[in-house]
């Protein structure tokens, strides 16, 4: 008893000296406990201190917060009653206490295995791109009338930031006219275009014209009267098919989520451009899988309905990447936004390079690709 209270006297030491880095116990005092471990560390909720217990079981992990006071009569708990084997580890050193099979005690002092106190913090705290004060947000109904995000377009706030995030890194790696030219083909009801056009205006003090174009003249009339009502002055939307939009200067071209070859028209668009940043998010991808509909594929792979749609996603931007690297822009493909808001979450990227691609090489991968899998042809392949 004296040793286990003098572990405690450490463990509360170390607190107050706010050189806590964790705790271990293990070695259940009853061989058939099936809780096997407890690791504890210190966390930060909401500013405020807690202990942060992990109980390891045989077949699960349980987790449970509790406040410093509650913490420390549960570590008395389970240091007399249920494990013989401590191990406090803190950046004035380590000590471990030690229980015997005849019930006899020992502490152990050692060097300190961590020179620095972890981070504490529980909250993980996002930079975010776009505060929820703005007033756009408002009248795209993000937010409320005193800036609160509407809880039922949350994820179109997350995704507006995580939008953004991606956004700043890419037009840092290029480099681009003291006028930028951009264009959002497909641009819907506007979230990220409206998003856009602020972030680089306020945000990174960019000189930029955007112009979103969408089919639905609802939406190009609502997206103008909210730019109107922000002041938003280099912001327009067109209302017109992307086949059909005749500027020449495009700097950025974005396409996210156009349907089926709609992003074959808007990457075409960009490359006649010459843009030096292309980034799409392709939705859809029929017309290969229609063309291909019938046809016997000689992969295991493509028995199953669900992985051959999936396959020809993957098929359909491949082949995009690779005309793209044709017409000399090194390409990327990650994922957007987590899986759990949407399918539609990959992103491709193509930024103008000066080095010229071995055509013939890419060529021949295209070719072996449309030869493998029994494809006539990629539709943006016979844009001109």
């Amino acid at each position: 008893m004296k040793e286990q209270n003098e572990m405690l006297t450490f463990i509360q030491e170390s607190i107050e000296k706010k050189s806590f880095v964790k705790l271990t116990l293990s070695s259940p005092f009853e061989k058939s406990s099936t809780l096997v471990n407890v690791y504890i560390r210190q966390v930060i909720i909401k500013n405020e201190s807690f202990f942060s217990f992990t109980y390891r079981y045989k077949t699960n992990d349980q987790t449970k917060n509790l406040s410093f006071e509650k913490g420390l009569t549960e570590i008395q708990s389970l240091i007399l009653s249920s494990f013989k084997t401590i191990y406090l580890f803190s950046t004035s050193g380590d000590f471990a206490l030690l229980t015997s099979k005849k019930g006899g005690c020992t502490i152990q002092k050692k060097k300190a295995s961590f020179t620095v106190s972890p981070d504490n913090t529980h909250d993980r705290q996002k930079t975010k791109r776009v505060s929820n004060d703005k007033f756009y947000l408002r009248q795209l109904n993000i937010t409320d009338s005193e800036g609160v995000i509407i809880p039922k377009m949350a994820d179109k706030y997350r995704q507006i930031n995580k939008y953004l995030e991606i956004i700043d890194g890419l037009v840092s790696s290029v480099t681009l006219p003291d006028e930028i030219n951009i264009v959002d083909m497909g641009s819907g009801k506007g979230y990220l275009t409206f998003a856009l056009y602020d972030f680089l205006t306020s945000e990174k003090n960019l000189n930029v014209t955007v112009t979103g174009i969408e089919l639905r003249t609802e939406l190009v009339d609502f997206c103008n009267d909210v730019a109107n009502s922000c002041g938003f002055d280099k912001l327009s939307f067109i209302c017109k098919p992307i086949e059909e939009y005749s500027e020449k200067k495009i700097d950025v071209l974005i396409a996210l989520h156009a349907c089926d070859t709609a992003t074959d028209d808007a990457i075409h668009k960009g490359i006649l451009s010459d843009a030096h940043l292309i980034i799409c998010a392709p939705c859809c991808h029929k017309q290969i899988r229609q063309q291909v509909k019938g046809i016997e594929q000689e992969s295991p792979l493509l028995k199953y309905g669900i992985f051959k749609e999936r396959q020809f996603e993957m098929v359909t931007d491949t082949i995009r990447a690779l005309i793209m690297e044709k017409n000399n822009y090194n390409t990327k493909v990650f994922e957007f936004i987590s899986n759990e808001h949407t399918r539609k979450n990959i992103m491709l990227v193509g930024t103008k390079s000066l080095k010229k691609n071995n055509i013939d090489v890419i060529k021949e991968k295209i070719d072996h690709l449309k030869k493998s899998y029994h494809i006539n042809f990629h539709y943006l392949e016979t844009l001109k």
